[in-house]
């Protein structure tokens, strides 16, 4: 029998913390499809951790699925994506760029999200640069609810 992986705690230092406001300075996304309501950067844009405040009255919940709401999966991997994409895009050299997915590798689902759920995302950058990519795992109650790869591309808003 395995230990389940937990939220770690002995984390590094905040540098700097993003609000709603900031977050929709750096990213382009807007409701209903903003899934990070705050982001926390460590050790010097290393590591970030998002969080989503998961609501009954999400749109998505209308349909996935009537009678027993959950996250999709797709939109938890979004939501990890949103919080990297939110700390690169918020540096002053890929400032008013986009970020676009360009790959989910080793994602695996084990806590089913609900209504009423604390969504924190730990990733951790593994390159930063035109093409990014971060390791992160979603945490609910501290138990690990999803983990993927993510890779991106930032790429210049077509004018």
């Amino acid at each position: 029998m395995h230990d389940e992986k937990t939220e770690p705690k002995d984390l590094p230092p905040v540098v700097r913390t993003m609000d709603t406001r900031a977050i929709m300075k750096a990213i382009p996304h807007r409701y209903p499809f903003l899934l990070v309501d705050k982001v926390e950067i460590l050790e010097g844009e290393k590591r970030v951790i998002g969080t989503k405040c998961v609501t009954a009255d999400e749109p998505f919940f209308v349909g996935h699925f009537p009678g027993h709401p959950v996250m999709p999966g797709v939109l938890i991997m979004e939501s990890m994506a949103q919080t990297a994409a939110a700390m690169v895009l918020s540096r002053p050299d890929f400032a008013g760029k986009l970020a676009y997915f360009m790959g989910i590798d080793e994602a695996k689902f084990r806590l089913p999200v609900l209504p009423g759920s604390v969504l924190r995302m730990h990733l951790e950058a593994q390159r930063v640069g035109r093409i990014g990519k971060f390791r992160g795992d979603a945490y609910v109650d501290g138990k690990l609810a999803a983990e993927a790869v993510l890779t991106f591309a930032v790429v210049d808003k077509e004018k």
